[in-house]
């Protein structure tokens, strides 16, 4: 039987053990919280991704090693994979690339992906110059470490440099600093994808996501974009899947802008946006990262109907107004409830667009969560016409 290491114990580890059990795997996690939600399912080592005393018997207890957090250290990463009897994947290296901003950014560049204008910054003049010639609004963003809207300051006008690098200064030793230029997009969407160690490549249906505050609110499958759209954007992720010899589930965040795609950053793991696939399609995204990393046949990634996840954030609601639909799923990943945090979401999957409507517009009275559901509402009756 194999048994999957995983680095960080959060939710998207929990979905992973959970997507695994009916594949025969066992699991062991690693992370730096003695309280991490993975942990009550299956055994958790708690320590430093660093501690290399703690690596050394977790390599002793797994066959292959994978991550649910793209902020695990790559030199942890790379130090397990010394180790010929374990498989690490994704590669170190494509974890490496992904984690600074600007060799991500320099990547998509490389590999013909367009991208908004950016810039490495060093110093407050580099950051005025760049503001200048970038113009406003833009984001300063750390380059490391920083996701779901953390390190980042919106530049909304020139009189806002200081304060921006006053804001994130600290961070240029640890993290490196990119200015972004501000994308007026019509659309954000996301190509979830695997691929197997013989490079089969496969894509679930482009999803459309709402933000608020960078954090994600709800996504939409499939996006109701024109064919040549969403084949480009497979083309961007199975481009960027090779380069990397990408192994496992990963999301490509692109910004739909006046008919043209721009990339915005590659997450090398299961997504958020890509929740929505345990339920809607025949595949999802957590038991195809595991078939690939394990060395085993992907499986069909096309979809069931149509679905809609929504993130619940800070505390779970009332579960009972998704569960009285029937294609209502409910998700608790067993967390203390905490501002900003990432407690749970639901999928709500039907037959037909119009059945979703009515299901989100339930969901919507029911939990009071008009705000979040809403602009779902708004883009299927605007794309299906009704």
């Amino acid at each position: 039987m194999t048994t999957v290491g995983i680095l960080g114990g959060g939710q998207l580890a929990r979905m992973l053990i959970l997507a695994g059990a009916p594949l025969g795997l066992r699991f062991v996690v690693m992370d730096p919280a003695a309280d991490a939600c993975a942990g009550q399912l299956a055994p958790l080592r708690v320590g430093d991704y660093r501690d290399e005393a703690l690596l050394a018997e977790f390599a002793t207890e797994v066959d292959v090693v994978t991550f649910d957090f793209e902020n695990v250290p790559a030199a942890s990463a790379l130090w397990l994979s010394s180790n010929e009897r374990i498989a690490v994947s994704p590669h170190p290296g494509a974890l490496a690339t992904v984690q600074d901003r600007l060799s991500e950014k320099t990547l998509f560049r490389k590999l013909d992906i367009p991208v908004p204008e950016f810039a490495d910054i060093r110093s407050c003049d580099d950051l005025r110059a760049a503001v200048v010639r970038m113009g406003t609004p833009c984001i300063l963003k750390t380059r490391r470490l920083g996701y779901d809207g953390k390190g980042q300051f919106r530049i909304r006008q020139p009189g806002d440099v200081n304060a921006a690098w006053q804001a994130l200064a600290a961070q240029v030793e640890q993290a490196g600093l990119i200015l972004e230029a501000f994308v007026p997009f019509q659309r954000e969407v996301s190509v979830v994808a695997g691929r197997s160690r013989d490079g089969e490549f496969r894509a679930w249906p482009l999803t459309e996501n709402w933000h608020v505050d960078g954090v994600l609110s709800a996504s939409l499958a499939p996006a109701s974009v024109p064919l040549e759209t969403v084949e480009l954007a497979y083309g961007y992720a199975k481009k960027l899947a090779e380069h990397l010899d990408y192994v496992g589930t990963f999301a490509l965040e692109l910004f739909h802008c006046d008919g043209r795609l721009l990339a915005n950053e590659m997450a090398p793991r299961v997504h958020n946006s890509g929740h929505w696939t345990i339920e809607g399609a025949e595949i999802s995204q957590f038991e195809n990262h595991l078939r690939a990393v394990t060395g085993l046949p992907l499986g069909a990634t096309r979809m069931r109907g149509y679905a809609c996840m929504l993130n619940w954030i800070g505390a779970m609601p009332d579960a009972k107004a998704v569960l009285e639909a029937a294609g209502g799923h409910w998700h608790d990943y067993g967390k203390e409830p905490r501002a900003g945090r990432k407690v749970g979401h639901a999928t709500m999957r039907e037959d037909s667009p119009e059945a979703l409507i009515q299901s989100l517009l339930k969901v919507a009275d029911g939990l009071n969560r008009q705000a979040q559901v809403l602009p779902v509402v708004d883009a299927l009756r605007r794309d299906y016409g009704f």
